[in-house]
């Protein structure tokens, strides 16, 4: 088990990586300082592989944890689901003393961790990952929301967990396509802040493929690691967590305009990292030779790299003009000056349309 401190005042916490961390969630977060009942949130299709596993690791903490289960996908973040969990959590008496253990992929961290932030005016959040999505991600931060019909994420707080474990044993029963779009946001880090890093992508891509748990284990933490540099030093996103967005802006209006089931985040993501590089090479001097490396990992990931037929169509327009990174009438871009290196740009939605049609 590999563990670092994300010093994020007045609560830092820890985040653990390894093998077999779902059998010690119980000690890891008694050992946080949780003290109280716990209610365990998860999807139906997580729930089956791992929710007797956890609810008995947890019997150090409470005796008879709750199970809230809801539907997977990206739907499940809606105001309908989040009030069904608050209605569980209002029916068996938690009080402020309870804690969220958030047991799923990112749709699940978001919703449960926005839940925990908001009931009772928050309690603690325990982030258990079983995406690598969520793993590499979603999980660090402290963001949590839930998604409004014109966009995604509109509604949400800022709410940092209590711990992190991160098992990469369970990465094993991901379905293929899960799997593969975690891989996008993996890439991501590389692309944005570490050339190095994006060359071991390059050497270790078949490894990765084969899901082999030391060289997934050395990334999810790396990836991690990077985050929590960046979080550390701008928790709400006032300026250099921004980076982080990189294949975002266009990659959630994609989502948005799919209706949240036609695409995966990653796959969303992967397609928006391929366009706004290509942005690059116009707007931030990137090198082409650089772009073709990019999509060359995608695509040997099997991740979708090119815009949708009817892309641009007035979903996908909508989704843009409502995006939480635009301010005073431009939109906010993250470019590539270089592999590793990234900056922030802002354009007007009618220019950023018009570079992304010449960009095909």
């Amino acid at each position: 088990m590999q563990s670092f401190n994300v010093d994020i005042k007045p609560r830092p916490y820890t985040v653990h990586v390894g093998c077999g961390l779902l059998e010690q969630i119980g000690s890891l977060s008694l050992a946080a300082g949780l003290n109280g009942r716990v209610a365990v949130v998860t999807d139906t299709n997580v729930g089956s592989l791992y929710r007797e596993r956890v609810v008995h690791a947890l019997k150090p903490l409470d005796d008879a944890p709750l199970v809230i289960e809801v539907e997977p996908g990206e739907r499940s973040k809606s105001f309908a689901t989040l009030e069904r969990i608050y209605d569980k959590l209002v029916e068996a008496r938690f009080d402020r003393h309870s804690a969220i253990v958030a047991l799923g992929g990112g749709v699940v961290g978001d919703l449960a961790g926005f839940a925990a932030a908001t009931f009772l005016r928050g309690v603690a959040l325990v982030q258990v990952p079983t995406s690598l999505l969520a793993q590499v991600d979603s999980a660090l931060g402290g963001k949590t929301a839930i998604n409004h019909p014109l966009g995604k994420n509109l509604i949400g707080a800022f709410y940092q967990p209590a711990l992190i474990a991160a098992d990469i044993a369970v990465l094993r029963s991901l379905p293929e396509r899960e799997f593969r779009e975690g891989l996008a946001e993996v890439i991501k880090y590389a692309a944005i802040m570490d050339v190095e890093m994006f060359e071991q992508l390059e050497r270790d891509q078949a490894a990765i493929l084969r899901r082999s748990e030391d060289i997934l284990g050395h990334f999810v933490t790396l990836c991690l690691r990077h985050k929590a540099t960046i979080v550390e030093r701008d928790e709400r996103e006032a300026g250099l967590r921004a980076l982080l967005n990189f294949g975002h802006t266009v990659g959630h209006a994609l989502e948005v305009a799919s209706g949240f089931g036609g695409l995966l985040h990653g796959e969303a993501v992967a397609i928006g990292m391929v366009a706004e590089a290509r942005l690059s090479k116009t707007l931030a001097g990137l090198d082409a030779c650089a772009v073709a490396r990019l999509e060359r990992w995608l695509k040997g990931a099997d991740l979708p790299t090119e815009l949708l037929p009817g892309w641009k169509d007035q979903k996908f327009v909508d989704a843009l003009a409502l995006d939480k990174k635009r301010e005073s009438g431009s939109v906010r871009l993250i470019l590539l000056r270089e592999l590793g290196q990234a900056i922030t740009l802002r354009i007007t939605l009618d220019e950023l349309l018009r570079h992304l049609a010449r960009a095909e």
